[in-house]
């Protein structure tokens, strides 16, 4: 088997290898890879986001996934040609380390980067392992939730919507904004129960939508309505949709052994 430098050597650390954009992101990216290269000495350069998938909007930014073989990771920030760049610097093990940890979290961002990006460099030999593992991660979708945990998220929705009835007729604008907290995270109950990772913001109403067309119709209702009233009424609606109460819950914990404090001493 070839060693590390060997690799290296065959393939050198030359970028041939770029997406078709537009002048201007075409030359931010190809700034910022000339930064990484300087700054981090990368085995492997994976770029993603809108931008790389041709649907860029006017405040989108370059996702740039970085490894390298020094001992640390980094997150930097730096704009090249105008446009923002979000550069996330990892050694291969960090990377499997995000992977999991980022898998129990239910919300796989470096898995999506690393397998579904646009490889600009390749000068890692673990980086089609890394790969592999981030796709069956995607497959497999997250653990099953478990039942306490099912709980705590009705707990904490219901709590939520209870605040914002009680404080609606004295303090509509605490009511409006504790209640946007309560729907969405009404929503993301949806997307528990529904096996799903967790999705970002901007793409939460189209998920609701794939699993719930007729929750995610009272979702944007809810979002756009003018008025309060309005906004309570759709938020029962969706609670009772969802999960199933509207404030309080009967439940318990299981009990755990504490050390008891000896008051003889």
């Amino acid at each position: 088997m070839k060693n590390f430098a060997n690799n290296i050597a065959e393939k050198g650390t030359s970028v041939s290898n770029w997406p078709s954009l537009p002048p201007r992101y075409d030359r931010a990216l190809r700034l910022a890879v000339s930064y990484i290269q300087k700054r981090f000495k990368p085995t492997a350069i994976i770029a993603s986001g809108t931008i790389i998938r041709g649907k860029p909007h006017a405040n989108s930014d370059l996702d740039l996934y970085v490894i390298h073989r020094k001992p640390f990771m980094q997150r930097v920030q730096k704009r090249f040609n105008g446009v923002p760049a979000e550069i996330f610097v990892n050694t291969p093990a960090t990377v499997i380390k995000h992977l999991m940890s980022q898998r129990e979290m239910r919300r796989p961002i470096t898995a999506h980067m690393i397998s579904t990006g646009f490889v600009l460099l390749d000068n890692e030999p673990l980086l089609p392992k890394l790969t592999a593992k981030a796709k069956q991660i995607l497959k497999n979708g997250p653990a099953k939730p478990a039942k306490l945990d099912i709980v705590h998220e009705r707990y904490f929705a219901g709590s939520l919507y209870e605040d914002a009835l009680d404080t609606a007729q004295h303090d509509p604008a605490t009511a409006a904004l504790i209640l946007f907290q309560a729907v969405k995270q009404m929503l993301l109950m949806a997307v528990l129960l529904a096996g799903r990772y967790e999705p970002r913001d901007k793409d939460l109403l189209q998920a609701i939508k794939e699993i719930d067309p007729k929750l995610a119709a009272w979702a944007r209702s809810f979002y756009t309505a003018a008025s309060l009233k309005t906004k309570l009424g759709l938020a029962e609606r969706i609670a009772d949709r969802t999960i199933k109460c509207r404030g309080f819950i009967e439940w318990e914990s299981k009990p755990v052994k504490v050390k008891v404090l000896d008051e003889s001493k």
